[in-house]
């Protein structure tokens, strides 16, 4: 059985949904009688041919404009296209509801092999923060369901990201598939909880509090530091570490020093401290690429607060349960999906106030937190190996479907995005007899008409990005 694993992003790009395209390729290699390659956009800091299976990447334009760290797919990658279905995927899973997606629909039209659909994220909400004006939001977020709703089987990462996705109009039923930790349970070793934090200031008997993620608002971040600054108002010491990065960084950072508090910032790799009046201290790390460091942060901190409502699965959650680092998290939220209270974490109503009660009342009992952590690590955690092997389980079932007979790919009506993508893709594919070769003869005349593509793309990507900032300097005025 070989898969074709297709997403809008993959390291070096780090962030949830690429970390999980990377365990599904590596683990599924490792599989007996399965293979798997990857099919990405290209970043220029990528080393792709490091990795032990295929990984095709097609051309890309910065979208540094809209989104800090990215880059989009050119929505016809001819050539590469040609190259996956060269390899002849027995299933395609996609991870993402943009150009991986469409990339995947115009590979099945070729392979005829069943496309699966994972939803990780809100999706909507990204979209909401990003674009001006309610029906322009509206008439985007139809077109993704409407593209996701293209693909043969979909799967969610939690219930709740199922009922996020069935709120914005889909329609069809959905499996809960979860996903996995590529850290192995168990604390961190000495050494590497002391390479971690080494030039942090963390006293012996003050109780640190984390957070790892991308470092957006909409996290309920500000909720974090606004009990912080009550809890320092009453003189209670701690130190809250915040490691990741992203477009709300500097703000946060800002908003964290107008508490009172003292601030060690310290993602630019140089120390710039702000001293405060209040007790306890915020600590901002930046970006932590290393996964084994990261493993030594979960290790040393005592508890992990993550009360976002935003995020489908909370990945970071069992992250932190894989090292016996207990969560406070929100009640209702996705995150909190296999928490039992008091037990293996910890809920509390989505406000700054029950977040500071919460840590007032319990943050001089840490053993209670530690044993939480305890049962954290055994009762929600699940390893990568362990989900990719069950995730294989489901592609067998859907790959009996088809030769049963019992599967016919979905088709929509009114699908005008995916057939002017598909009519272009199939004009400008040369293939040879069944093994989808490029005759020779003809590779300069694609070569050239693929550079027209591009051009154009990138003269269309330039203007899009001057049309979508006026707007929005419109927007703000």
């Amino acid at each position: 059985m070989k898969i074709a694993l297709l997403n809008d992003t993959f390291p070096p790009v780090i962030d949830g949904v690429a970390n999980a395209v990377k365990n599904y390729a590596d683990y599924l290699n490792q599989e007996k009688d399965t293979s798997a390659f990857v099919v990405t956009p290209y970043y220029p800091e990528g080393n792709y041919e490091s990795y032990p299976y295929r990984v095709l990447t097609y051309d890309s334009v910065d979208t540094s404009a809209f989104t800090v760290g990215y880059r989009a797919g050119y929505p016809m990658p001819i050539r590469e296209l040609s190259e996956a279905a060269a390899l002849k995927p027995d299933l395609i899973h996609v991870h993402c509801p943009f150009t991986s997606n469409l990339i995947a629909r115009s590979l099945r039209e070729m392979t005829d092999a069943p496309v699966v659909f994972t939803w990780h994220t809100k999706y909507d909400i990204d979209i909401r923060n990003a674009v001006p004006g309610e029906l322009l939001q509206k008439q985007i977020i139809k077109a993704l369901v409407h593209n996701v709703s293209a693909c043969d089987e979909i799967w969610t990462v939690s219930e709740g990201a199922g009922r996020n996705l069935q709120s914005l109009g889909f329609e069809r039923d959905y499996r809960v598939v979860l996903n996995g930790v590529d850290f192995e349970a168990g604390k961190a070793d000495e050494k590497t909880v002391s390479d971690a934090v080494s030039g942090y200031d963390l006293p012996a008997g003050v109780p640190v509090f984390l957070y790892v993620g991308r470092m957006m608002k909409y996290k309920n971040l500000p909720l974090i530091i606004e009990a912080l600054r009550m809890l320092g108002k009453e003189g209670k010491d701690f130190r809250m570490v915040f490691i990741g990065g992203g477009q709300d960084l500097k703000s946060l950072i800002k908003e964290a020093e107008e508490t009172g508090l003292s601030v060690d910032d310290q993602s630019s790799g140089i120390l710039r401290h702000t001293e405060g009046s209040l007790s306890g201290k915020i600590i901002f790390t930046g970006s932590l690429k290393d996964r084994n460091l990261l493993r030594g942060w979960n290790t040393r901190a005592d508890l992990f607060l993550f009360p976002s409502t935003f995020d489908t699965n909370g990945l970071v959650v069992r992250e932190a349960a894989a090292c016996s680092l207990a969560s406070v998290l929100v009640k209702g939220s996705c995150a909190a999906e296999g928490i039992t209270d008091g037990r293996n974490g910890f809920l509390i109503d989505e406000s700054s106030e029950a977040l500071y009660e919460f840590l007032k009342q319990n943050m001089d009992d840490t053993e209670r937190f530690h044993t939480a952590g305890e049962h954290a690590m055994k009762e929600i955690y699940l390893s990568w190996k362990d989900a990719v092997h069950i995730a294989k389980g489901h592609y067998e079932n859907l790959l009996e479907r088809k030769r049963s007979g019992l599967w016919k790919p979905v088709e929509l009506a009114d699908d005008q995005l995916f057939e002017m993508s598909a009519e272009a893709a199939e004009r400008y594919m040369h293939m040879a007899e069944n093994e989808f070769q490029v005759y020779e003869g003809m590779l300069d005349n694609i070569e050239d008409r693929a550079k027209m593509i591009r051009t154009r793309f990138e003269n269309r990507a330039d203007q899009l990005v001057k049309d979508v900032s006026e707007l929005i300097s419109k927007h703000m005025d």
